[in-house]
């Protein structure tokens, strides 16, 4: 039952509904976009009105160009700060210099061990398979299907949506967290292994990114996103939705309860 409402062929997926049906049960606030790997500059440079950058950006930036503006932009690693944002997304190789974390050091680790025991534990995508990399809205069309959908939630609204992915073929979903990088617990990781990957955004993505301080990142293939509809919708009907109303803390909690689970 569960993979029935896993799609097969996510190009096939009607994106324009998905985000609507998730804004109608979630009501988010930013706009849910895709991130698309190309193997060559040239394919990523074919989508339909695709913007370059004339600047240096961090990876951040441009999925915040996606998500904050509704723009529809891609790079390479030429438009990149540097390694860190490269790597991440497998255009830049893990090389020596790169798992030594030496401009890490001093600035988020305090000795030179830990900062390589962080390059070592960051999820990456394999360097040397694409060239080019692009983000856009769901509802552009313009990356069909994406690799990777990337969603921003509160932590009530992130819950739910799990909770959706949860209902029908449950399975406990472990994450972790790099710290600083952690864009390497979101699309990195949901890049690498093609499974859904829940972050907190890390000090770069807030300041560089635009990502709001009460915002969970969801990293997660468009294949499941009927499945969390699916899901929400259920819970929807049993009137576990958003906003969750709150409850008073010294009222008898039984009348409450009572809504949910028989008595």
């Amino acid at each position: 039952m569960s993979d029935a409402v896993i799609a097969t062929d996510s190009s096939s997926l009607d994106m324009t509904a998905i985000v609507n049906d998730l804004n109608r049960l979630l009501r988010l606030r930013t706009t849910p976009i895709g991130m698309k790997m190309f193997k060559t500059k040239a394919e990523m440079e074919a989508i339909p009105k695709i913007r370059r950058p004339k600047h240096i950006h961090t990876t951040d930036q441009i999925v915040g160009q996606a998500s904050r503006n509704g723009w529809t932009v891609g790079i390479t690693m030429d438009d990149l700060v540097g390694a860190q944002c490269g790597t991440v997304i497998g255009l830049h190789p893990r090389d020596e210099k790169w798992l030594s974390g030496d401009r890490m050091t001093g600035v988020w680790y305090g000795t030179a061990a830990d900062a390589a025991d962080h390059q070592a534990c960051m999820e990456v995508l394999e360097y040397g398979q694409y060239e080019a990399m692009a983000v856009s809205p769901l509802t552009s069309g313009r990356l069909n299907p994406p690799d990777i959908c990337l969603i921003y939630a509160t932590p009530a609204q992130m819950i739910l949506f799990i909770n959706g992915l949860q209902w029908l073929g449950y399975k406990k979903l472990d994450w972790g967290c790099v710290g600083e990088s952690s864009c390497a617990d979101s699309w990195g990781r949901a890049l690498k292994t093609q499974e859904p990957s829940l972050s907190l955004p890390c000090f770069a993505e807030r300041r560089y990114g635009g990502v709001m301080e009460d915002e969970l990142l969801m990293a997660i293939p468009p294949a499941y996103l009927p499945k969390v509809i699916h899901g929400l919708e259920a819970l929807s009907r049993n009137g576990l939705r958003y906003p969750i109303p709150p409850y008073s803390v010294s009222s008898d909690v039984r009348e409450g309860m009572g809504v949910s689970y028989e008595s």
